[in-house]
């Protein structure tokens, strides 16, 4: 028995080495009794170091107030997901989400065990960002001849379907008042080129135009990009604006809405009701007088059928509604964007392309678009690419081969199943669409369910949501496969 109970002990080691999270678990003083490969990994330091230190050796700049593993031993306080920037024994500054829990026997705390997630680098790009928009911001109210941030018109919008021209028409009406936007539509039908045509002709055009993409920051941050920091609001935390206070005067385009956290969701619900703002720790309210315009990439009906959307923040926010329809939708417009494109790219690539040929454009008129017109950029880019030096014409055998049903070239396009190579290639572009390709048939195999595809990949699933979004592939299968 003793001998199964070991064999389970060493199983269960193994298991908490090769899981992705830090695990630190220490006795009733404190002392060091197990620390897995990547707690290692997030502080630097070696396991074999670490085993029976008391955790006051480890983090020499921790506190009894501070450290969160004390506390579950001394006071049996335990947290869930909070933020610690602590320095390590090699003097690095690292940040990371802990989640921290007492560990009983009898009635009597006889260790404490943390978990925790490295979000090191993204806390510093977090930093980056915020500091950087602070320093527009501040040069904003002392320029008088600041000309705001956004860049893009509806002069810049291409397309004459109705229904592309009905959403051109709504969004030049919001425009006109500061009531919130809702913009709804696939990925890729540029959802954020809209909002800032919207800022650009309103009376805000002259103030800052911020957009933020909610499933782009843990949630654990998001709260703090939202409405600032306090000093001492978490351990590490510094006095900071948020970006409601960036965007003061001007625009904050919200993207994804659908993926910010729902506690996060009532407090946007209480800023738009009543204009005001606190920061994380803070005290004190601010007034702050923004158009919101927030975009989703679901229906709203979708949206809110499967509660990621509190029913009050969207109906709040529901004022003017703008649905952005598919490519597939347009397909009329497919030659204009595409001639938008060519000359795009002839300028960042010093080329003369001068069109599509007719068999080119008919591949392109019968491919669905699930990308929709960033995914039609990205195949005009990859012509570009593998295009010989000197021609001028786009043909079939130059467009991605995810356009073709088989996945290959007709006989009639090529004598062989492959876009010419050149003398030179941009060999990141040629992979990025190797790796889309793979990605898009996996996912049809996998009925669109996103965990499974990013198990038969073996990739992360946040990895695989962030290369569906950058590649602009549908999740066309998400409303009728349980994730």
């Amino acid at each position: 028995m003793k001998s199964l109970a070991n064999q389970f002990s060493t199983h269960f080691e193994w298991i908490l080495n090769v899981i992705n999270v830090g695990v630190h678990i220490v006795n009733k003083d404190g002392d060091t009794v197990f620390y897995n490969e990547m707690m290692a990994h997030i502080d630097g330091l070696n396991r074999e170091q670490v085993l029976g230190e008391n955790i006051f050796q480890l983090y020499p700049s921790l506190t009894d107030e501070s450290s969160t593993l004390y506390l579950a031993l001394e006071k049996g306080i335990e947290t869930n997901e909070s933020i610690q920037t602590y320095v390590n024994l090699k003097g690095e500054k690292i940040t990371s989400i802990n989640s921290t829990y007492s560990l009983y026997e009898e009635g009597k705390v006889i260790g404490a065990v943390e978990i925790a997630k490295d979000v090191t680098k993204v806390m510093s790009m977090y930093d980056q960002i915020v500091d950087l928009r602070s320093q527009l911001a501040e040069t904003h109210k002392k320029s008088k001849f600041f000309a705001g941030t956004a860049t893009y018109h509806f002069s810049d919008l291409i397309g004459d379907s109705p229904a592309f021209q009905e959403a051109i028409s709504l969004a030049k009406k919001a425009a006109r008042t500061h009531s919130p936007v809702m913009i709804y539509g696939p990925t890729g039908t540029g959802k954020e080129l809209i909002a800032q045509s919207i800022h650009n002709v309103s009376a805000r055009r002259n103030q800052p135009f911020i957009a933020q993409n909610c499933a782009a920051v843990p949630k654990e941050l998001m709260e703090g990009l939202l409405f600032g920091t306090t000093k001492g609001a978490f351990t590490g935390a510094v006095d900071r604006m948020g970006i409601f206070e960036q965007a003061n005067g001007g625009t904050l385009f919200l993207d994804e809405l659908n993926s910010l956290d729902l506690g996060l969701q009532a407090k946007l619900l209480r800023v738009l009701q009543e204009g005001e703002i606190r920061r994380v720790g803070g005290s004190k309210d601010q007034k702050i007088n923004v158009k919101i315009i927030a975009a989703m990439n679901i229906s709203p009906d979708e949206a809110l059928e499967r509660e990621i959307i509190r029913s009050d923040l969207f109906f709040r926010l529901n004022v003017v509604t703008i649905q952005m329809p598919s490519l597939l939708e347009r397909k009329a417009d497919i030659p204009e964007i595409a001639n938008h494109f060519i000359h795009k790219f002839n300028r960042s690539f010093v080329s003369d392309v001068q069109g599509i040929s007719r068999k080119a454009m008919q591949r392109l008129l019968q491919y669905p678009w699930p990308g929709n017109i960033r995914e039609l950029g990205h195949a005009i880019e990859l012509a570009f690419n593998v295009m010989d030096a000197g021609e001028k014409t786009i043909d079939e055998h130059h467009l991605p081969a995810y356009l073709f049903p088989s996945g290959k070239y007709s006989a009639s396009n090529t004598q062989n199943h492959h876009p010419p190579l050149k003398d030179e290639i941009d060999l990141p572009v040629v992979l990025e669409e190797i790796e889309r390709d793979m990605i898009i048939n996996m996912f049809e195999k996998c009925n669109g369910n996103i965990s499974k595809t990013a198990e038969a990949l073996n990739i992360k699933r946040q990895g695989l949501q962030y290369k569906l979004n950058k590649y602009g592939i549908e999740k066309v299968f998400i409303g009728s496969t349980k994730k």
